[in-house]
């Protein structure tokens, strides 16, 4: 007995034959047979030969495109067990602290957008890691999100909410993880400033691989040793410092960062020309002379302590400083 299928259209020289075999072999022969003047393309190609297939199964009062429908209906039944199944994994990506690498599909006013298999997820530029913008000018964020859009990037999950569809990622913690076991205090790092707040300034550490890999704060009473008014006086984003690690809270994953300490208090300075070896204060001013600055406050400070004897040579300040050293026992 002899069956064959044959598709129409641009499929009409493809035949398939099945013909029972005479010989003892249980298995039938399959013969095709192919016109060398068609070019297939895969995907078309299978599309167009199910669907003619399902054509000669139906009966001449079925509908193929039903058939269709209950087809489609079962891949998108598919397609949701995978996105329960990839919500488990979101969640099992959270509780492990697990790093996810993943591709930048797009962005928006307030992230980037990332695939986390058949997912889509967000990133807040606020969670962006500052330190990858080091190398780059200054430019508006959305500018730099465009540049980012196809590139892969280290992040972990910090929310994973189904019932929201919220699926929240940061770069931060994903560097935190990677890098913070690196540095200690005391640490002394090149760095570039990456902004500039009211309250202190961002720096961008330098790892010895040549790579800009995590952000510390420089505190505007850590700026100078002098009285800073406007952290914007003194710096801009793009200058390159030297700064000192002071502190790392490993919890809240902040870097605390100092420029002044890596300077010799002044103070050590004024005290070098006052004070001698043998613990003399001396102004070394004659009497028409002005005095160092601060100087008077210094010694009143030096003979409030206990256990410091000081004689204080200068004509300028020996009856005042005397008078108040009694006020002050």
């Amino acid at each position: 007995m002899i069956s064959s299928l044959s598709a129409t259209g641009a499929l009409s020289s493809l035949s398939l034959r099945v013909t029972d075999n005479p010989s003892p072999s249980p298995s039938p022969s399959i013969h095709l047979r192919f016109s060398p003047s068609i070019i297939f393309a895969p995907a078309p190609l299978s599309v167009s030969f199910n669907r003619h297939r399902r054509a000669a199964r139906l009966g001449p009062t079925e509908d193929v495109s039903a058939s269709e429908d209950a087809t489609s209906k079962t891949d998108e039944e598919v397609l949701q067990e995978r996105r329960l199944a990839d919500w488990e994994t979101a969640r099992s990506f959270k509780e492990a602290g697990s790093i996810f690498e993943g591709t930048i599909v797009g962005f928006n006013n307030g992230g980037l957008l990332i695939r986390f298999y058949s997912l889509l997820s967000f990133l807040p530029y606020t969670l962006l890691n500052q330190a990858r913008f080091c190398k780059d000018s200054p430019r508006p964020i959305l500018q730099r999100a465009k540049d980012l859009v196809g590139s892969t990037v280290s992040v972990k999950v910090v929310e994973a909410n189904e019932e929201r569809r919220s699926l929240i990622l940061s770069e931060k913690d994903a560097n935190w993880s990677r890098y913070s076991s690196k540095i200690e205090v005391g640490s002394v790092f090149d760095g570039r400033v990456v902004s500039i707040e009211d309250y202190g300034a961002f720096v961008c550490l330098l790892f010895p691989d040549g790579e800009y890999r995590l952000t510390g704060l420089v505190h505007i009473s850590e700026a100078s040793w002098d009285v800073v008014q406007d952290m914007r006086n003194l710096f801009a984003e793009g200058d390159d410092v030297k700064v000192k690690v002071t502190n790392i809270d490993r919890e809240k994953q902040r870097i605390s960062l100092s420029i002044k300490q890596l300077e010799k208090d002044p103070l050590y300075n004024t005290l070098d020309k006052v004070i001698t070896e043998e613990g003399e204060v001396s102004t070394g001013l004659d009497a028409n002379m002005e005095p160092l600055p601060g100087l008077d406050s210094i010694c009143q400070e030096l003979l409030k302590e206990q256990g410091h004897r000081l004689r204080i040579s200068s004509s300028l300040y020996s009856h005042e400083l005397e008078d108040r050293s009694k006020k002050c026992t």
